[in-house]
């Protein structure tokens, strides 16, 4: 009889730093980030388009905070990269561990045996930001998680569509008594009617879910990759956008990328 081998699956990583959340619920916060490889949208105003594709290489830091990079081949074992965050995870040092991208759900196989690891290892909380339209794979993976911020896709700004998906993955979250919030991308180019839909979907699973409206940050790296020009919303727009969605939930925040302005990139 041939005994059955597992293969533990592997992750393709950009990066492994730690940074100043610079978005969302947990802004001001220093985290240690992993940033996955692998995207399935193509938002237009996206910042992170090289993260699309899977990287041959990824970057590690190798003392937080200092960017002192060092450069190792993709794939990534779930072992190596807990001893990588172990080395990040200095004490009293941070709050919590950022999975980013990308798309992290993308390696939701990974994470579902890299997670409890993990957690049982620094006591970090565990935060994650993914673009809310991926709801079976986060119940793989559910059980791991502390909070998470979900990126709701406007069409009018990114060019994607997911709201039944996005009802769903919000409703998974706020079964499971997570921390969650809602972000939202916001241009020139917004269309009212989809905040609006965007503040009822959000309603219908609970009012008091808080709800970030982010101007975008218009950069010449995203733009080289999308023919439609993002540009920032003017002041009054934002405005008259946070009072529209007030009428249906309780917390509209504007906060732009603050990380952004303090050099966290």
């Amino acid at each position: 009889m041939i005994a059955k081998t597992t293969v533990k699956p592997t992750a393709r990583l950009v990066e492994v730093f730690s940074a100043i959340q610079g978005e969302g619920l947990n802004v001001g916060t220093r985290q240690i980030f992993i940033r996955f490889g692998l995207c399935d949208l193509r938002c237009h105003f996206c910042d992170s388009a090289h993260t699309w594709d899977a990287p041959s290489l990824c970057k590690i830091e190798l003392s937080p905070g200092l960017r002192d990079f060092e450069m190792h081949s993709n794939p990534i074992p779930p072992a190596t990269l807990i001893k990588w965050v172990e080395r990040q995870n200095l004490p009293f040092l941070h709050d919590s561990i950022s999975l980013t991208g990308g798309e992290p759900l993308l390696h939701a196989p990974f994470l579902a045996q890299f997670l409890p690891e993990v957690r049982s290892k620094t006591n970090l909380p565990i935060y994650l930001e993914t673009g809310g339209h991926r709801p079976e794979q986060l119940t793989m993976i559910l059980p791991y998680l502390d909070s998470v911020g979900m990126d709701l896709k406007l069409a009018s700004v990114s060019g994607e569509t997911y709201w039944t998906e996005h009802k769903k993955f919000l409703q998974i979250c706020f079964d499971a008594n997570l921390d969650i919030f809602v972000k939202i991308i916001v241009s020139q180019r917004t269309d009212p009617g989809e905040l609006e839909r965007s503040a009822l979907l959000v309603a219908e699973v609970g009012q008091d879910i808080p709800i970030f409206l982010q101007p975008v940050t218009p950069l010449a790296e995203s733009q080289q990759f999308s023919s439609v020009p993002v540009e920032a919303p003017a002041p009054e727009q934002v405005l008259e956008w946070q009072a529209l969605m007030k009428k249906f939930v309780k917390q509209v925040r504007v906060i732009p990328q603050t990380h952004k302005m303090l050099n966290q990139m």
